[in-house]
């Protein structure tokens, strides 16, 4: 997903402007981004979406020096809803790694058995099913890819809990007004002046 341009940045300009005008193109594309990943459960929209929110959260934390504490609770709720996401990409990432497993240990097993019949009998036996090679290999596959769908079926609720906690809250309304009333950090003072 490309990030979305930042228009109106004044390079010569202060932090805290600038940064506030990032921030609400970084919500604007996590709050655009939300809706569909939440609707489909679909993995690259759920991807776009944790990188919407890394892309927010980085931001606000680089930015917690102009912006104040209000960045550091915006990149807080972005973690947490990057960290959800992440968790989510990665069983996503191993269920079809699982499936490609099974499908080699299948075909071996298969070869495997095919070797073994007796080529006069014009059959084979069921009973050699037992003396397949990767047996054993498919209970524990087998388990890991339930429990991992079951995973991420568990974090697919989590998240649209905390998306729909968020969302009544208007997170991203609140976060841009909170960033904007923040009072700008105090000058350091010069030690040494008199």
């Amino acid at each position: 997903m490309k990030a979305r341009r930042v228009k109106g940045l004044d390079p010569d300009g202060e932090l805290a402007p600038n940064a506030q005008r990032i921030v609400a193109v970084r919500l604007g594309e996590l709050e655009a981004l939300a809706p569909p990943a939440l609707e489909s459960a679909e993995g690259k929209a759920l991807h776009d979406m944790r990188i919407a929110a890394k892309r927010l959260r980085y931001v606000l934390e680089m930015a917690t020096p102009a912006l104040g504490e209000p960045a550091r609770w915006g990149a807080k709720t972005a973690k947490a809803l990057q960290d959800v996401l992440g968790e989510i990409h990665d069983c996503d990432e191993m269920l079809p790694r699982i499936a490609t497993r099974i499908a080699r240990l299948r075909e071996a097993d298969a070869d495997a058995l095919r070797a073994a019949a007796d080529d006069g009998a014009g059959d084979l036996d069921p009973s050699a099913a037992a003396d397949a090679p990767g047996g054993d290999h498919y209970r524990g596959l087998e388990a890991l890819s339930a429990y991992l769908t079951a995973r991420r079926a568990v974090l697919f609720e989590r998240l649209t809990d905390q998306w729909e906690e968020l969302e009544p809250q208007g997170f991203a309304a609140e976060l841009l007004q909170r960033i904007s009333d923040e009072p700008a950090p105090a000058a350091p003072t010069d030690a040494a002046a008199p």
